[in-house]
């Protein structure tokens, strides 16, 4: 993946985590549906930092890349 792609991809991963926490009510969060949503910003968050940042080169390597 070229610089531009993971930007993108990285840019999206970061719309989802606002949005989804949009939706998050901090005065129930012991509720399972919140809980759900919390992990879901934080997970999206974490695929944004590999995307934008690509730590240890991990999307760069193209494991599977014949050429």
């Amino acid at each position: 993946m070229d610089r531009r792609q993971r930007l993108i991809v990285g840019l999206l991963w970061i719309g989802v985590a606002g949005l989804m926490a949009m939706t998050l009510d901090f005065g129930a969060l012991t509720e399972t549906s919140a809980i759900a949503r919390l992990f879901v910003v934080i997970l999206s968050l974490f695929l944004a930092g590999v995307y934008l940042f690509d730590p240890f080169g991990v999307l760069s390597r193209q494991p599977f890349h014949t050429e």
